[in-house]
Order: structure tokens, then C-alpha cells, then sequence
């Protein structure tokens, strides 16, 4: 009974012990989460592409990446800010009126932001239906017109724009309020006459737009927009290729900001090191894990539309590969 009693106590110490030996490397497992935007958006692919590259090699760094769909970029910045979000996709404006305190973040500066890398272009698209009579950007007065969901990037730049024209809400019939994802059926349902997307292309939601009922992509044009492009440096203008989109065989003038991966300070050096090794030692991957990211090459992903600092982490890989200076 006794000899039994003793075992029974080796064998829970022999237990623990194993428990001891085991648990710092299951410490050192590390978990990571990715801000998006809407599951119909290139942000969401953008994240889930990240984090595809980033769980790939998880048996070298121990780094586990999850990339859910969000509100899109000032939702972002806020999770990040927040601590719920590690990193995130970010319009090149947002970025620069978080790290600054200005637009959605007036006199609330995030000094703490950081830069990882800019992605793809994102034009400011417009899409009515053919039936609505909007032709021109100024044909959007007094028409049900989407302008999207609040903390997302394309409110906060049709925000803009409507300020730089002098409209407001009240401007149009309808301003509704509908996420990256309600959009497309609330164009085909004829609950609004057209949609805006801040948006790399070609795009699934404006995809499904047009597919489904007649609809053309609006130019975005005029003296507004010209001062808008020459004031602030993360705006250019852009053309949406004719082609992309049935109904749609006509190049699309407009402008817009580009897509950028951001951080907090705070995040470990190693794990955004990992992160952006992940990317670039695998770039013809991801290059082909979206038609967006076709035409990106690295010297612009690190240079362009990048308004806070760069991360420590990103740095020292940038440096380690030549492509900047200690």
C-alpha cells in the first residue's frame, strides 16, 4: 500500500517535472493579430496574406498570426492603439492624421504609431447605377448615396472630399452608413444610387456591383480634388484601367491614397522583424496572392506614403538587406 502511495507521488512529480522542462517553449509561442477591413475588401486579403506567410515559418520563430475582418483603418489604428490589435492595414491618410492628431483624430496625436511598409494603390472609386443619372462627381448632389461605415477608410476620405467641396450630409437624398460588404446589394436592391470604395482594384465588391445590375464607375475630378492632390502629399491622382469591369471598357480618372502595414512602438522588435521577413523573402508569393499586389516592388513599399517613423523591426531588416541606411 505504501509502495503504491510512493508511486503514485513519483509519477505526479515525474509530471510536473515534464511540465517544467516543457513550459518555456510553450512561453515562447507568440500570437499575433492583424487589423483588415470588410472579408470583401483587398484589406482583408492583405492581412490574411501576411499572416499565410507569417505561419509558414511558425516552426522557426514560434510566431502565430490571425487577420480578422474589421472596420477598416481608423478602427485599426484605434485596436492598435487599444492593444486588441498587434498591427494592421491602414489608408496612407489615415496614417498620417493619426501620427499628426489631425481629421478623425484632431488633438489626439498617436505618437506611438509606426510604419511598417506601403502596399498597393487604393483610387477613390465611384459606382452608380446607370439608371440613377449620375455621370460626373457633382451628380452625386441629392442622390441616395453610400458613404460608408464610421472608422472605415473610405468615409474618413469622402469626408474629406466633402468638406474640400463644401457638402455635408445633407448634400444628398440619403448618406448611408453600410460596411464594404452591404454595399454591392444595396446598389443591386436599388436602395442607393451608388457606392464609394477606397479601394485597390479589381475589387470583388464592385465585381459583384456591376455584375449584378448596370452600373458605371463616376470620374473624380475637378478643382476640389486638384487642391486636395496638391496639399497633402499622401494623396496622387489615379486611373482605374477600362476593362477591369463589364459595362466599364473606358479608363476612370480619379485619386487616391495607398494601402500601408502599421504597428504600435510597443511591438516586440523580433516579432515585426518576422513579419516583414515573411513578406519580402517570400514577395513573388505574395505578389501573386492578390492582382492588387501585382505591380509592387520593394523599393516603393518602403519609401512611399509612409508618414510616422518606421518600426525598429521593419528597419533593421531594411538595413540588413541594403535597402536603407543604419
Amino acid at each position: 500500500m505504501k509502495r503504491h502511495a510512493f508511486t503514485a507521488a513519483a509519477f505526479t512529480s515525474a509530471l510536473l517535472g515534464a511540465a517544467m522542462v516543457s513550459s518555456p517553449a510553450v512561453a515562447q509561442e507568440r500570437f499575433i493579430t492583424i487589423g483588415t477591413g470588410g472579408q470583401t475588401g483587398v484589406y482583408y486579403v492583405v492581412g490574411q496574406s501576411v499572416c499565410r506567410l507569417v505561419n509558414r515559418g511558425a516552426e522557426e520563430h514560434n510566431i502565430r498570426c490571425n487577420a480578422p475582418s474589421t472596420g477598416g483603418s481608423v478602427a485599426n489604428v484605434n485596436g492598435i492603439k487599444s492593444g486588441e490589435l498587434d498591427m494592421g492595414v491602414v489608408q496612407s491618410d489615415v496614417q498620417y492624421q493619426a501620427y499628426n492628431g489631425t481629421g478623425n483624430f484632431e488633438g489626439e496625436a498617436y505618437e506611438d504609431l509606426r510604419a511598417v511598409f506601403k502596399i498597393h494603390g487604393e483610387p477613390l472609386t465611384v459606382v452608380a447605377r446607370t439608371d440613377s443619372g449620375i455621370e460626373t462627381f457633382d451628380d452625386l448632389e441629392g442622390k441616395r448615396v453610400n458613404i460608408g461605415n464610421p472608422g472605415s477608410g473610405q468615409r474618413n476620405t469622402m469626408e474629406v472630399v466633402m468638406e474640400a467641396k463644401g457638402w455635408n450630409v445633407d448634400t444628398f437624398s440619403l448618406a448611408s452608413q453600410l460596411d464594404a460588404a452591404e454595399q454591392a446589394s444595396a446598389l443591386a436592391d436599388n436602395n442607393i444610387d451608388a457606392m464609394v470604395y477606397v479601394v485597390g482594384h479589381p475589387n470583388g465588391s464592385i465585381q459583384e456591383a456591376t455584375t449584378t445590375v448596370d452600373a458605371r464607375l463616376i470620374p473624380v475630378t475637378g478643382p476640389a480634388i486638384d487642391g486636395l492632390v496638391e496639399e497633402y502629399p499622401y494623396y496622387a491622382k489615379s486611373v482605374i484601367p477600362g476593362g477591369l469591369y463589364r459595362g466599364n471598357e473606358e479608363d476612370v480618372d480619379t485619386f487616391g491614397v495607398a494601402a500601408t502595414f502599421v504597428t504600435s512602438a510597443d511591438t516586440d522588435p523580433d516579432i515585426v522583424y518576422e513579419t516583414v521577413k515573411a513578406v519580402f523573402e517570400n514577395f513573388d508569393r505574395f505578389k501573386r496572392l492578390h492582382p492588387a499586389f501585382e505591380n509592387l516592388n520593394e523599393e516603393e513599399m518602403i519609401s512611399q506614403g509612409l508618414s510616422a517613423p518606421l518600426h525598429e523591426g521593419a528597419k533593421r531588416y531594411y538595413v540588413e538587406r541594403g535597402w536603407i541606411e543604419e
